[in-house]
């Protein structure tokens, strides 16, 4: 399948901050890529690069074969971006917003259509300066979609959202995806990474740590179940004993937020070792669940910390 985005080597320096490290990746048409990290791993200097934002400082990226430097014109008439805190006119109404965006396109999508999808038909009317924070955000994302483009780039597209209004997004970006539409897509959520992307990448600091699908990372990096509960109070002697309950298990252990996660091969087996080890320090456990390993499990092992530990930059 041929590629929409290809990128190598893309390097973003602020003096000494070294905000993107030479990331290289590919992204197929067609298909949902997600970019997902922390806030400050370098997710929005990576995109605002490769749309011509931003001024790389080492690096190449083509998009739809063509190159993000001498072609950009050309590349901007075939994509919609959606930026996470867009200029816009505040006395402008959502549906002349809209209006000025598409005729920025050859092709554009309606914009009623536009406005309906993200849930703006009935704010069509009303200025800018009058939508609340998550109105604008859904705004920022009609913008994007009205370019009705081969590819969509969306950044962090639901922050701010309510559950609903979430569920709703995800719906478009994957009708986009089934329309052969290819949606580049960066968030620091792991469940709408999980969700939703075809392919991804894991960012940190701006590295690439981990790429493949959802599925992929996560049976690479775990093929155990997660044994889940609230730390009764582990003395560090403790701890450095249950790392080693039912060794012969494949036992994992990590701590993350007051939480204890044992990453075991044979559940049957460490519940056993496990009960009998609290039982005997007579710290009974609390908050109990056995669950699969998600994208947050590959995470906490790749970096040692959730993907909320960052402060955002």
């Amino acid at each position: 399948m041929e590629n929409a985005i290809e990128v190598e080597n893309l390097k973003k320096h602020y003096g000494d901050v070294k905000a993107v490290k030479g990331v290289s990746f590919t992204v197929k048409k067609g298909t949902i890529f997600g970019m997902l990290g922390p806030n400050g791993a370098g997710k929005t200097t990576t995109i605002e690069t490769i749309i011509g934002l931003l001024d790389k400082t080492d690096g190449r990226s083509t998009v739809l074969g063509m190159d993000t430097e001498r072609e950009l014109a050309e590349i901007k008439k075939k994509t919609g971006v959606q930026l996470q805190n867009p200029s816009l006119f505040p006395r402008l109404t959502v549906r002349e917003t809209l209006a000025l965006f598409a005729s920025f396109y050859p092709e554009p999508l309606d914009i009623t259509r536009a406005a309906s999808q993200v849930g703006l038909k009935p704010s069509f009317e009303t200025q800018i300066d009058s939508l609340s924070g998550g109105q604008k955000h859904r705004l920022a994302v009609a913008l994007a979609l009205v370019s009705n483009g081969d590819i969509v780039f969306l950044d962090e597209p639901t922050t701010g959202l309510d559950p609903k209004a979430r569920q709703d997004l995800w719906g478009v970006i994957t009708d986009l995806r089934d329309r052969g539409i290819t949606v580049f897509l960066t968030t620091h959520y792991m469940d709408e990474a999980e969700k939703l992307c075809d392919q991804l990448v894991i960012i940190d600091r701006g590295e690439i740590i981990a790429r493949g699908s959802p599925k992929e990372l996560i049976d690479e990096n775990f093929p155990h179940r997660a044994i889940e509960f609230t730390d009764p109070g582990f003395t560090e002697e403790e701890r450095a004993k249950l790392k080693n309950i039912n060794e012969a298990g494949s036992v994992n252990f990590e701590e993350n937020e007051g939480r204890v996660i044992l990453y075991s091969e044979t559940v049957a087996a460490t519940f056993d070792e496990l009960f009998a080890f609290t039982q005997k320090l007579d710290k009974p456990l609390d908050d109990l669940s056995v669950r699969t390993a998600t994208l947050d499990d590959v995470f906490l092992k790749l970096t040692g910390r959730g993907i909320e530990e960052d402060e955002e930059a």
